[in-house]
């Protein structure tokens, strides 16, 4: 659990509470020297039992927690904390680099992987949106999130290998979640890769990125334990496992390793009915409203309790 501000720059504000705690002890000393002009301070603090002068710190604690709370209200205070949820947008990110048309999955990684993906799509809740993108040295997007979910399969159908030097997995997840972030539901990437990141962005960095934007990152291992050859080519590619645990641990996701096609499809089921999802509560209203139950409590201690000259 924890809280982001969508104005950080309004917090500087609180940078002018030492003057008001100086304005606070400037005016109780203004208000003794007007008082003085009373003769029997004595006597009057008998009749009324109370002192006429008062420093007022109860006051000056209100004043300061109210102006406190108005500018984290103004600073667009939200709450971000795990739990259960059904409304979610997705970003998938398909890996189209030249590994991906390696054969140990019929007839080979990359339209498995479309496969599974298109699975996926039927199985989202109604009301998800979902955008697609592929990537190789770098990214493409596909689909921006819709709930068109036949355009989506369509945009699925039409990636093709791209034979663009790399595999950029950093600049996809730093694309993905920056497409994402135009929603306000809960937010999940799903990463098809066989590879590794090696072009591009740092993945370190691109989680970091990830995890400011509150995006939850599920990795799909897309190759078999005896990997597979591209077309032309006897080297055989394998994949890099602890890459894709260590984005999916680090972002809160999960990691799925499949052997064969039936096993890929199963697992994007699992992941599209998946309810744990990092959620926001917008705090500004609710932070307003304190602010005035405090103002009108300062305005009925001023006129009562602590009325400087009764």
């Amino acid at each position: 659990m924890e809280i982001s501000f969508t104005n950080p720059q309004f917090l500087w504000f609180f940078l002018a509470l030492p003057t008001l705690i100086l304005l606070h002890f400037i005016s109780i000393r203004y208000t003794r020297a007007q008082a003085l002009k009373f003769a029997n301070f004595p006597a009057i603090e008998k009749i009324t039992g109370q002192k006429l002068i008062s420093k007022n710190y109860l006051l000056l604690i209100l004043r300061l927690v109210t102006f406190s709370i108005i500018i984290l209200a103004i600073s667009g205070p939200v709450l971000w904390y795990t739990g259960r949820s059904s409304n979610f947008d997705f970003v998938m990110a398909i890996d189209a680099s030249g590994s991906m048309a390696s054969n140990d999955y019929d007839p080979n990684r990359l339209e498995a992987a479309k496969l599974a993906a298109k699975i996926f799509v039927d199985n989202a809740p109604k009301d998800s949106e979902i955008g697609i993108m592929s990537f190789s040295g770098i990214t493409f997007l596909k689909q921006f999130p819709s709930n068109n979910f036949e355009r989506v399969k369509a945009s699925i159908d039409d990636i093709k290998v791209e034979y663009v030097g790399g595999t950029a997995i950093g600049s996809v997840i730093i694309d993905a979640s920056t497409v994402l972030t135009t929603g306000n539901k809960a937010r999940r990437i799903l990463l098809l890769t066989d590879g590794q990141n090696n072009v591009g962005p740092d993945v370190k960095d691109a989680i970091d990125y990830a995890n400011d934007k509150h995006i939850i990152i599920d990795t799909v291992g897309i190759a078999t334990k005896e990997g597979g050859s591209m077309p032309g080519l006897t080297s055989v590619t394998i994949l890099d496992e602890d890459s894709l645990k260590n984005i999916s641990a680090a972002t809160g996701g999960s990691y799925i390793r499949v052997q064969n096609e039936t096993d890929l499809g199963e697992a994007f089921q699992r992941l599209a009915i998946s309810s744990e999802q990092k959620l926001s509560e917008d705090l500004t209203v609710p932070s307003l409203l304190a602010a005035f139950v405090l103002l009108f409590l300062e305005w009925g201690l001023l006129n009562t309790k602590f009325r400087t000259l009764p």
